[in-house]
């Protein structure tokens, strides 16, 4: 049965592992988007879930037939999926929306990085096609992040009659970025992504960043015109030169605006309060004793600005001697790409940083950072239930909901301290210590004020930031983009 509602996204709901006999067993993913969106998804009758298979297990479900109600998972070449999802996806679009390309070295757009941006286009299509396939005659699709960039051109171009709606969970580059990319492929890029009749990002600033910098008359003949925030029409008109040059096709309207992802409090509360994550309390405030936190939780990604973190706490404790043994840097850092070399070297480079400052300053009963550079979630959430102040200094993030997570979850009440850089800036900023992400003394100066914030003004800052955090929860944020999708 044809579905009336759609979702595209890389990662599924579910994963399936295979045992002993041979057999399959699926299991449902974890996190508050894939939780959200699975729970509106439900609300929708025939709703569909389409995803690639992730592993072997996953592709030997889809040869043997085996389903789950509401997913469709695809079987794509593996090779075709490192080069689009290592290749490109990780390799050049998230260092180009989050600025991280080592300029004087970075990028080389060669004849390697063609054969992958093939592998890109062929894997986007296998999902426009599955989409193509699974709709009813005007349905609604929501494609989910930069992966799927050119699904919404590709699949507008085999069912015109759909409404399509794609999210990005990272930041749009600023266009002296993009600027790099060549030429052909930004152009792809563009029309890939106005192919939707909605475009959604974490913030205005970085659907700004796409709407102001798709306005251009250099990319593969658009003519456009763009509006935006204030204006009654906010985002671009834009039409296409015909192939064979006889003029424009009709004109459309993709609107581009910003949808912020919040959290869930309730289900964040009830996983932060399971057994496992009491466990870990314990151990930690027996590690802790009476001292104050400064909580971080991040993968290692080169944009969450770890390192400069670390350097700030050390600052901290240089230059605020009377912190030495009254306060703890609780850091978790999940280990995050560990396939891409320049990211094994930065989590190595986490845990001597680490190592240097337990050196420097540690005793014989204090130890300065108690560092956890694995995954470990109910470790985590107890970080964020210890938390007197909660350390988020990304260089560039599409939200960063640690942000948001660590106000709701604290038991004392937590100051904020937050660079410029998160994307969750324009909504916790109020409530916040802020900081230049590059600033290692203002960072600590930041971390000083925090320790020394009273009692009564960091309980009502944290009431605060924790209702602008669950403004708008995964399922709301989901059916939000959904209602906006109706004719």
């Amino acid at each position: 049965m044809a579905s009336q509602v759609l979702v595209a996204a890389n990662r599924g709901p579910l994963s399936y592992s295979i045992d002993a006999e041979g057999g399959l067993t699926a299991r449902r993913g974890g996190g508050g988007l894939v939780s959200g969106l699975s729970a509106a998804l439900a609300e929708q009758p025939n709703a569909l879930w389409i995803c690639a298979a992730l592993s072997e297990a996953d592709r030997e479900a889809v040869r043997r037939g085996v389903t789950e109600p509401g997913v469709r998972m695809l079987d794509i070449d593996p090779t075709v999926y490192d080069a689009a999802y290592n290749g490109i996806a990780n390799s050049v679009l998230w260092f180009t929306h989050h600025h991280l390309y080592d300029v004087p070295r970075e990028p080389v757009f060669d004849a390697e990085f063609r054969r992958r941006w093939a592998a890109y286009v062929t894997y986007n299509e296998a999902f426009a096609r599955a989409l193509a396939q699974e709709a009813a005659e005007g349905a609604r699709v929501l494609v989910q992040d930069y992966h799927l960039a050119l699904v919404p051109g590709q699949l507008r171009a085999l069912r015109p009659d759909l409404r399509i709606g794609h999210f990005t969970h990272t930041p749009w580059a600023s266009w002296e970025f993009m600027n790099m990319i060549p030429d052909d492929i930004q152009s792809q890029l563009v029309w890939g992504m106005l192919g939707a009749d909605r475009l959604g990002f974490h913030t205005a600033r970085w659907a700004g960043n796409f709407a102001g910098g798709a306005n251009r008359d250099d990319l593969d003949g658009i003519a456009q015109a763009y509006f935006p925030a204030g204006h009654p029409e906010r985002g671009v008109w834009h039409r296409r030169a015909d192939p064979d040059g006889q003029g424009y096709a009709k004109r459309r309207f993709t609107e581009v605006t910003a949808y912020p992802l919040g959290v869930d409090a309730d289900e964040l509360r009830a996983l932060a309060h399971r057994p496992e994550v009491d466990e870990k309390l314990a151990q930690l405030r027996a590690e802790v004793g009476d001292r104050k936190t400064i909580a971080r939780v991040d993968r290692t990604e080169l944009s969450k600005n770890i390192l400069r973190g670390l350097l700030a706490y050390r600052e901290l404790l240089t230059v605020h001697p009377e912190w030495r043994g009254r306060v703890v840097h609780l850091a978790s850092a999940y280990p995050s790409r560990q396939d891409l070399a320049v990211y094994r070297a930065y989590t190595e480079s986490v845990r001597e940083l680490a190592a240097e400052i337990n050196e420097e300053f540690g005793t014989a009963d204090w130890q300065p950072v108690l560092v956890s550079v694995q995954d470990d979630f109910a470790r985590s959430l107890a970080v964020y239930r210890m938390a007197d102040v909660a350390l988020v200094n990304p260089v560039r993030d599409g939200m960063n909901l640690v942000a948001k997570e660590i106000p709701v979850v604290s038991e004392a009440g937590c100051a904020l301290v937050l660079s410029t850089g998160a994307g969750a800036y324009e909504e916790l900023r109020a409530d916040a210590l802020t900081v230049n992400p590059y600033d290692v003394s203002a960072t600590a100066e930041a971390l000083h004020a925090a320790l020394s914030m009273p009692d009564a003004e960091r309980a009502e800052r944290t009431k605060r930031l924790a209702a602008a955090a669950t403004a708008l929860p995964p399922a709301a944020w989901f059916a939000a983009q959904l209602t906006d999708l109706l004719p």
